[in-house]
């Protein structure tokens, strides 16, 4: 049996921790930085821990890939695995701390308009004019996506004291308890004209593409705001411009975009009370992050070798 580990940003401390795991089941084992820099021997490995999108193209003897990210929409298209019956496995889970700290961060600088007094001290101002400013005490708060980034966001949240924090899932259903109530998706049309902030950490898939679209958007208080760290695809990109530029919004962060990078000229760059991260909220840059990614992977290489289920297990036809 031979695993391939394809991430660039473990430490040695993790390989030593796949290593002995692997040395445990008596697996041969390679690290590459990429799918260009493959060992001799390991070209078909029977499982990748990375992002082996062409080994998963290629080939047969795949039987379980992991990826290292929470986000599968590159992997589920229609001809991404040779073999069909390859397991996929995700790093759900291992992102919920950074994410929910990108949410509250970005959500005080529009709150709190640090982004116009950032702007005006990059420019050699004082900025002496003080601007009106909300806080997340007292705020309405929906979640539009309640997994592991939703509910540890939701957590953060509830110690400023918000008004409410409601939660919007597929079930309409969460056992976090940070959130004062949780409902099923086809609610969202009445919840969102009673939203401050509205938050979302939605996969892509055909269910969520352009869920928030220009109707939704403009059912939105006057001033509110909107937080995007899941995916691109979920919000009506000129919809969104033309409500901030309007001023019907107080404001928008988006992380994640339908085309990445965002091209150059876009008019996104320019529209007003928009905060631009280029998808960095949960990237594997955080110590907490990249560690719990390689729990995550030993645990399931523990329970591959040993014939129990995979825990981070993906439907491929779901997405998530």
């Amino acid at each position: 049996m031979k695993i391939l580990v394809l991430n660039p940003a473990i430490t040695q401390e993790h390989k030593d921790r796949i290593a002995a795991s692997a040395a445990k089941h008596n697996a041969e084992l390679a690290f590459a930085a990429s799918e260009a820099e493959i060992p001799e021997g390991f070209e078909e490995p029977d499982i990748v821990y990375g992002f082996g999108v062409d080994i998963a193209r290629k080939s047969k003897k795949l039987k379980w890939l992991c990826v290292p990210s929470a986000g599968v929409d590159f992997i589920c298209k229609p001809g991404s695995f040779a073999n069909e019956d390859c397991i996929l496995t995700n790093s759900s889970g291992a992102y919920g701390v950074s994410i929910a700290e990108h949410i509250i961060a970005v959500s005080l600088m529009m709150m709190r308009c640090l982004t116009v007094y950032y702007s005006q001290t990059l420019s050699g101002k004082w900025g002496a004019e003080r601007f009106h400013q909300k806080s997340l005490k007292d705020s309405r708060i929906t979640v539009l996506g309640t997994g592991d980034i939703g509910t540890e966001f939701a957590k953060r949240a509830k110690a400023f004291e918000p008004a409410q924090i409601i939660g919007v899932c597929r079930s309409g259903v969460s056992r976090e308890s940070s959130f004062d109530k949780v409902l099923k998706v086809d609610a969202l049309d009445s919840i969102l004209p009673r939203t401050d902030l509205l938050v979302m950490s939605l996969p892509a898939t055909s269910e969520t593409e352009d869920i928030l679209n220009r109707k939704r958007i403009e059912a939105l208080p006057d001033g509110a705001y909107i937080v995007n760290v899941g995916r691109g695809s979920a919000i009506d990109e000129e919809a969104l411009a033309d409500n901030l530029d309007n001023g019907h919004l107080g404001g928008a962060a988006l992380d994640v975009f339908k085309s990445e990078p965002l091209p150059e000229g876009c008019r996104l760059w320019k529209t007003d009370r928009l905060l631009i991260t280029p998808h960095v909220a949960g990237n594997l840059t955080l110590d907490h992050t990249l560690d719990k990614n390689v729990e995550m992977f030993i645990e399931d290489l523990d329970n591959y070798f040993e014939g129990r289920d995979l825990k981070y297990m993906v439907d491929r036809k779901k997405g998530y």
